[in-house]
Formats: structure tokens, C-alpha cells, sequence
């Protein structure tokens, strides 16, 4: 089961974009929490600071989130967030609650082990190619991992490991592989790579070319008339 973890939140009762300004310069991230049946949507603000070092972390995209309104715990998922183009700000986050009875879907990273000490990692001229950095499953929010080990310890060169040959922890399924064997994509391909060498021109040959260029042929000296 993943890991919970916990962001203080604050209410906010001013919206609209001057709203939103206001708050940023004041070091705040404007943030909205949906979902949850009859419940109605929740404008709130979190600190940047907060919100960008839990942004730093795997877990912030692919974990349960406590969010914490002066002790009223809501559990959510992050569902959207939106940045700056080039600057290091969040400027708006959306959360949606979750029911602790009912499946979510979620995408959650793929961590590949023991790469380097498989017999296709120790191989010369073989590339190991991650075809997916993450996969999308469903499972309820108890079951929840953050992340799906891959053990490529046994990898050989020309082995192909597909998703339905991932270990996944109980209770958790990949919902693509329910749509049949079309949808059973590649994680991760070792392929053989040879190298083409272009041959060397002969010594004899490379001489020949390297002396005077081909001359054109001569033209015969033009004939005088004769006199009669």
C-alpha cells in the first residue's frame, strides 16, 4: 500500500483571475478539490513552498494526499497541475477526492532493477530500450503502490517484456490488457545492435587513385586543305 501523505491547505473565499494574482505574489497557489459524490467543489490555497517541494517527488503524482483544512482530512489524488512556461511556479493545482470503497485509476512509475547485472546488460553490443516509464492501473485506494518494480535480472539479448508480464501487488490490474493480446505493449526491448563497417579500398587501388587525375583524351590536330 502506498504511503499517505499530508498538505496543510487553506480556504479561499475570493476567485477569478486578479483573485489568483494576488495570491501568487503573496506566495500562495490557487487550487480547487472536487469529486466525492454530493460533496460541492472547495477553492483553497496552499503555500508554494509546500507545494513545490512535494512537486519534487515522485509521490506527489502517483500517491494518496491527505489534504489537511485545519484538521479536516480530505483524501485525494492530484489530477492536474499547471506551471509557469519557464519559470519555477505552480500556478494552479486540481484535486479530486476519492471514496475508499470505489477503484481508481491511476497512472504510477515503473522502477527497473537489476539492469546492469542482467546477462543482456553485461553484453556487448546490446541496447536496453524502456518503451514505458510508467502504466496506468485500477485498484481501490487501499491498495494503491506508488510505484511497480521491473526485475530485468534475468533479461537476455532479444527478450521483449511486456505488461502483462509485470508482478503486480494484490489486488491492482492493468485495465489496457482487458481490451485483449493487441494492447499487451512493450516495457522494455534488448535488441542486438551490429555495427556495419564499410570495407577499406584496396592498397593498389587507393595508389591509383591518388596519382595525376584521368586526363581527357587528346584531340587529333585539324587537317589542312590540300591545293589542287
Amino acid at each position: 500500500m502506498a504511503t499517505t501523505h499530508t498538505i496543510n491547505v487553506e480556504k479561499r473565499n475570493d476567485e477569478g483571475k486578479g483573485a489568483s494574482r494576488r495570491l501568487r505574489r503573496a506566495g500562495f497557489v490557487p487550487a480547487i478539490v472536487y469529486g466525492g459524490g454530493d460533496l460541492k467543489p472547495v477553492s483553497i490555497q496552499i503555500q508554494h513552498k509546500d507545494v513545490w517541494h512535494a512537486s519534487q517527488n515522485e509521490w506527489f503524482y502517483s500517491s494518496i494526499l491527505d489534504l489537511s483544512l485545519g484538521g479536516d482530512v480530505q483524501k485525494v489524488l492530484l489530477r492536474d497541475m499547471q506551471r509557469h512556461p519557464f519559470k519555477q511556479i505552480v500556478l494552479h493545482l486540481d484535486f479530486q477526492r476519492i471514496n475508499e470503497n470505489e477503484a481508481i485509476r491511476l497512472r504510477v512509475p515503473l522502477h527497473f532493477l537489476n539492469q546492469e547485472s542482467s546477462p543482456a546488460g553485461k553484453a556487448s553490443g546490446v541496447v536496453i530500450t524502456h518503451e514505458l516509464n510508467e502504466v496506468e492501473i485500477s485498484c481501490l485506494p487501499k491498495d494503491l503502490p506508488e510505484y511497480i518494480e521491473v526485475d530485468l535480472g534475468a533479461l537476455k539479448t532479444g527478450d521483449i517484456v511486456h505488461l502483462s508480464d509485470l508482478k503486480l501487488p494484490k489486488g491492482v490490474e492493468i485495465p489496457e490488457l482487458r481490451l485483449g493480446k493487441e494492447h499487451d505493449n512493450a516495457i522494455v526491448i534488448a535488441k542486438e545492435v551490429k555495427e556495419e563497417i564499410e570495407a577499406a579500398p584496396a592498397e593498389g587501388d587507393a595508389a591509383a587513385a591518388a596519382a595525376a587525375p584521368a586526363a581527357a583524351p587528346a584531340k587529333a590536330p585539324a587537317k589542312k586543305d590540300e591545293k589542287k
